[in-house]
């Protein structure tokens, strides 16, 4: 995506949020709710916050009441994407401190990572839920007729 200096504002938020909405719907459902595969869960996340920080930044370039209900639903969205990904990241992370655990640490960790394991669970059915709510609510078409 390349901007012109002689570009007008509306001109560049359309641009910037169309390419910003088709970097978080190219991510398949399959691969961002794939537990083993964290990565998935990290880039669309990452795509959403940038969508979320452009459409703050151009907000006045959109309809109003558009611009509020595309805005609430990348919210949602991000809100979801992110409670996914506390949970890969905390588990990531005691995993990585119990090889260098002793035994007794070991069993605490391993307790842990069983409370961690059922949040990811429950984040991803809500992951799963916002994904759905997102496509039954057109979200990506709301975003794409905002760009237009």
């Amino acid at each position: 995506m390349e901007l012109q200096a002689e570009q007008s504002f509306g001109s560049a938020a359309r641009q910037v949020i169309a390419a910003r909405s088709a970097e978080v719907f190219t991510h398949p459902a399959e691969k961002v709710l794939d537990p083993q595969r964290p990565a998935g869960v990290h880039k669309m996340r990452v795509a959403t916050r940038r969508l979320r920080a452009a459409l703050e930044i151009f907000e006045a370039a959109f309809p109003h009441k558009r611009f509020r209900k595309a805005l609430a639903g990348v919210k949602e969205l991000a809100a979801a994407l992110g409670e996914r990904r506390d949970c890969d990241v905390q588990i990531e992370l005691l995993e990585s401190l119990r090889a260098g655990a002793a035994r007794k640490e070991r069993q605490v960790i391993d307790d842990l990572l069983e409370e961690l394991r059922q949040a990811q669970i429950l984040a991803n059915a809500r992951l799963l839920a916002a994904l759905e709510h997102a496509r039954r609510s057109g979200l990506e078409q709301r975003l794409e007729r905002l760009a237009k």
